[in-house]
């Protein structure tokens, strides 16, 4: 059993000191890649030749058929981790419930339900509206319920595709819902706050260690209430990754918050030069 209480400790712990180290080591790096690179130029085109809101719609429904293409298969590979891995981990955790335990997981857990979420949903919506009102405040207004229409739909044609049944005591199935509605939802409000307001660095990062810790402890809570296989609740937490990426790029590319691409600005010169 202390094993459990371990697990539930890690599920804090780990994304608190993990996110802000991602977030000074490697996301700068990221940010300056080739392949970011790319897609800043990628989104240039698209907008010159769509406009900003039609720039936008492309990378959502490009980006969601992308997160479908990856989450498909990968949804198959963990179906065959379901007799090695996730029994062993339902068995385990059955045998070593405690009812006090159990009630309080169930009470967590229950965040990343549609219901609440929807609430969660409706109101960062409005509020955000209004925060913009002196610029585009349709864009909150959209990306609030936008983001919750998105995860249902794909998640529904994940379970369906790789249609990999569930644990004997709840119907959840893959890829966790629970888990992909919290990083979704809470991950948009987040990336609007800080289109909001001036937020400094460290903010921002711990913003995301926050997110991380809830998303951890959503995924961990699953798994205890048994609504959820173990390999769920890891592509749950991959597929909201992913969309919430999507959801993201698509919110900066409608605000015009993509930057040009480095290595395009730095020809652009060149050519100028040449010319004269």
């Amino acid at each position: 059993m202390a094993l459990i209480y371990a697990l539930a400790a890690l599920s804090v712990l780990v994304p608190a000191f993990l996110i802000p180290v991602v977030a000074t080591r490697w996301v700068p790096a990221v940010r300056e890649s080739r392949a970011a690179d790319r897609l800043r130029a990628a989104v240039a085109g698209l907008t010159e030749a769509l406009g900003r809101l039609g720039a936008a719609l492309v990378v959502l429904l490009a980006g969601s058929a992308a997160v479908v293409a990856i989450c498909w298969p990968l949804g198959e590979l963990l179906a065959k981790l379901e007799p090695s891995v996730d029994h062993g981990v339902f068995d385990y955790v059955h045998a070593r419930r405690v009812d006090v335990w159990v009630d309080i997981n169930s009470f967590i857990t229950a965040i990343g339900d549609r219901y609440p979420l929807k609430w969660v949903t409706v109101v960062a919506a409005l509020g955000f509206a209004i925060a913009w009102r002196r610029r585009r405040w349709w864009i909150p207004l959209a990306a609030m319920p936008l983001q919750f229409v998105l995860e249902q739909y794909t998640q529904q044609i994940l379970a369906v595709t790789v249609d990999r049944g569930h644990p004997p005591t709840d119907v959840g199935t893959y890829p966790s819902g629970g888990c992909a509605r919290v990083l979704l939802t809470f991950g948009t409000v987040a990336v609007l706050a800080m289109l909001t307001w001036n937020i400094s660095r460290r903010g921002r990062i711990a913003i995301a260690a926050a997110l991380a810790v809830l998303v951890s402890v959503e995924g961990y809570t699953r798994i205890y209430a048994e609504k959820h296989w173990f390999t769920d609740v890891i592509g749950g937490w991959i597929f909201g990754a992913l969309l919430l990426g999507v959801m993201v790029l698509t919110v900066l590319v409608a605000e015009g918050r993509v930057r040009p691409p480095i290595r395009s600005a730095n020809a652009a010169p060149e050519k100028v030069t040449t010319t004269l």
